[in-house]
């Protein structure tokens, strides 16, 4: 893994995870992340290493390698701040309690298959994006 990037997990077989990732990606002008589904063999190595329970986290997971760990709405924040620009605005959210937040995030996760549909298989990136995803 790169040193001073990011990780971004995702639910590979979700429609709106997948396009939360495009969105990133193309906002990404520092080139500050990196991306694994969580389905793949280092999502797994990544999430059993860090001791989390994908029971409870099934959506998004943004890591820091070294510094911490990130889940739900503060993954989200998180990932909105280190965008910048406008994107680092949504930072005023985190002013509201994170109860109230993750509370909201876990009501669209639980309804994401429903609403936005749901993949076969994990996403394949292009030959460019190839080398922003882990392996």
């Amino acid at each position: 893994m790169e040193n001073g990037k990011k990780i971004i997990l995702f639910d590979g077989v979700c429609n709106l995870c997948n396009s939360s990732v495009q969105f990133v990606i193309k906002r990404d002008n520092k080139d500050r992340f990196r991306y694994a589904a969580l389905q793949s063999d280092i999502g797994q190595r990544l999430v059993r290493e860090r001791h989390i329970d994908t029971h409870n986290i099934d959506s998004i997971i943004l890591i820091e390698p070294g510094v911490a760990y990130y889940t739900k709405s503060d993954a989200a924040l998180e990932i909105a701040k280190d965008l910048g620009g406008f994107w680092s605005l949504l930072g005023v959210f985190q002013w509201v309690p994170t109860s109230i937040r993750n509370a909201v995030y876990d009501f669209v996760a639980r309804n994401r298959y429903k609403w936005f549909g749901k993949k076969e298989a994990c996403m394949v990136p292009t030959p460019e994006l190839k080398a922003k995803f882990l392996e």
